[in-house]
């Protein structure tokens, strides 16, 4: 009786490669761990002293989403803030979502935070002891959830804020004055 070898197709131990998923290829070309940016606050990293980072999860309901999607949302102005023992973004603005017609959101409504409860605590403490504040840097897409990445911070003063300009203008021209010698 002849042995059946794993490569021939008319034998019962033969199995055919299982077709990659679309996440494994995605994986493979680089994408899935490279998070999506959906919005930045720029103007925080100016106006504030940063002092630590920390990613949360937000809760979104569905045409916040899509809106997301769409890279129709603003930062500026927005914080975050500990009521109850929870975590609450306010004066984030998501827009609204066109498609969406009598089940829209309300743009700058206050969205849940979500993180442990000792993260909470911690920053909770932060803010009532140290005086500082949960500025949001960021929104972005990370393996199909929206993530918002939030700075622990301080408000800069009006002359910290044109000193360091002056001191940017300053590197700046050595740049130029160097890259003419060249």
């Amino acid at each position: 009786m002849p042995v059946a070898s794993s490569r021939d197709p008319n034998s019962p131990t033969h199995r055919v490669p299982a077709k990659p998923g679309r996440e494994q290829a995605r994986l493979r070309r680089g994408r899935l761990d490279q998070p999506k940016i959906l919005a930045k606050n720029r103007k925080a990293r100016f106006d504030y002293e940063i002092d630590s980072t920390i990613e949360a999860g937000i809760v979104l309901v569905g045409s916040e989403f899509k809106a997301l999607r769409e890279a129709q949302a603003s930062l500026v102005d927005a914080y975050a803030r500990e009521r109850a023992g929870e975590l609450w973004l306010i004066g984030a603005k998501i827009h609204a979502y066109s498609f969406a017609n009598v089940l829209n959101h309300e743009p700058e409504r206050e969205r849940k935070l979500l993180l442990h409860r000792r993260e909470i605590t911690r920053l909770a403490r932060a803010m009532q002891e140290k005086g500082f504040v949960l500025v949001p840097l960021s929104l972005y897409l990370k393996q199909g959830k929206v993530k918002v990445e939030l700075a622990l911070a301080k408000g800069k003063r009006a002359f910290e804020k044109r000193a360091r300009q002056r001191a940017k203008d300053a590197q700046r021209e050595i740049d130029v004055a160097t890259s003419r010698r060249r």
